[in-house]
């Protein structure tokens, strides 16, 4: 997916072109999806509405953003991230490349062993019955 800058400034409130596009985060504990742990439905990337994460692969980590044990298939990619002097693993939405957040691995917080930390303003969540042949899995 192809847009130019002023393309997404005009789709996007500036809060998610700020985390979407220019690799921003949120503060801990002030996203809408941090508390929310819905039974059902899916979350998509706020900025081209894929597909990304299932209701089912939420949990409470504690980190202060929404986090996931598992996305899925070709939704999300992932990036080496060494700003802050450190190395970490981005996560973008496969279609549109929007950032995403995070993914830890190592942490043995899930069956899964990872966890995708996320800012919520990249994600929405639709409630409605995951659309047929999407699967989930690790993303590293």
């Amino acid at each position: 997916m192809s847009k130019t800058d002023a393309e997404w400034k005009a789709e996007l409130t500036p809060e998610q072109y700020y985390i979407l596009r220019q690799k921003g985060t949120e503060r801990p504990g002030t996203g809408e999806y941090d508390g929310f742990y819905p039974t059902k439905g899916y979350f998509v990337c706020a900025g081209c509405k894929n597909p990304l994460y299932s209701a089912e692969s939420k949990f409470k980590s504690g980190c202060g953003w929404p986090a996931y044990d598992k996305c899925f298939k070709g939704g999300v990619a992932t990036n080496i991230d060494t700003t802050f002097g450190m190395r970490r693993v981005e996560i973008v939405c496969a279609k549109c490349d929007g950032h995403l957040g995070h993914v830890f691995e190592g942490e043995r917080m899930t069956p899964t062993n990872e966890r995708h930390c996320v800012n919520s303003v990249s994600v929405k969540y639709v409630d409605e019955p995951i659309p047929d042949g999407l699967e989930e899995a690790k993303v590293v």
